[in-house]
């Protein structure tokens, strides 16, 4: 598997995790908060302070952190597959805040109006908070892939492969600082495909 592969690869499991744990989660906080349904000022302020605590964790820390708990539960402790839950662990938390702010900002008349119609918590979440916030749902993801490349380069110096063990086996240590660039390069390229797509898909489907 090549390296610039490995990037996608990384990425795109993780990111997809990252979505599915994110979306509840941010639902969840949103729901829990002080004047919604749900409101549960306990849980909100745990399930609050743990993703503040995995938010605020510098990613190199937490993937030397979690690689006894990965080597335990997998098999492995180095490697492309290896990285995916330090991943998905440091980036979920990230796009859950980011669920949290973009479902802030529905008005509140449209959920009022839904549940007059009869609908309840279940419904409101599913036809009003999530089609009425996927244009931020989509920016937040698109957000949160562009950090989880940055997190895969860090990786990369933990042997997970990629472009940024690329960049630091042969570039850095290598003392090759072409190598070192073209890497850079073609993460920045990366990142500008991710962005393009993500604002592609905002655009056709915010229909503000």
């Amino acid at each position: 598997m090549g390296c610039d592969t490995r990037n996608l690869y990384m990425t795109g499991v993780s990111l997809t995790f990252t979505a599915l744990l994110g979306i509840p989660l941010g639902i969840l906080l949103y729901m829990t908060a002080q004047g919604n349904p749900w409101e549960n000022r306990i849980f909100y302020s745990v399930s609050g302070s743990i993703v503040n605590i995995f938010r605020s964790i510098p990613f190199i820390i937490l993937i030397i952190l979690l690689m006894p708990y990965v080597r335990a539960v997998l098999g492995i402790g180095i490697g492309t597959s290896a990285a995916i839950p330090a991943l998905v662990i440091g980036a979920a938390p990230f796009y859950a805040r980011m669920v949290e702010i973009g479902l802030r900002e529905i008005p509140k008349g449209v959920i009022e109006a839904a549940k007059s119609m009869g609908a309840n918590h279940f419904t409101v979440i599913y036809k009003v908070l999530i089609p009425e916030s996927l244009p931020a749902l989509v920016s937040g993801i698109t957000v949160t892939g562009i950090a989880l490349i940055g997190y895969t380069a860090m990786a990369g110096v933990v042997g997970a492969g990629g472009l940024g063990y690329v960049a630091y086996r042969f570039g850095f240590q290598a003392n090759n600082g072409q190598m070192t660039l073209v890497a850079t390069v073609l993460i920045i390229i990366l990142v500008q495909v991710i962005q393009m797509v993500g604002d592609f898909i905002v655009r056709r489907i915010d229909k503000r």
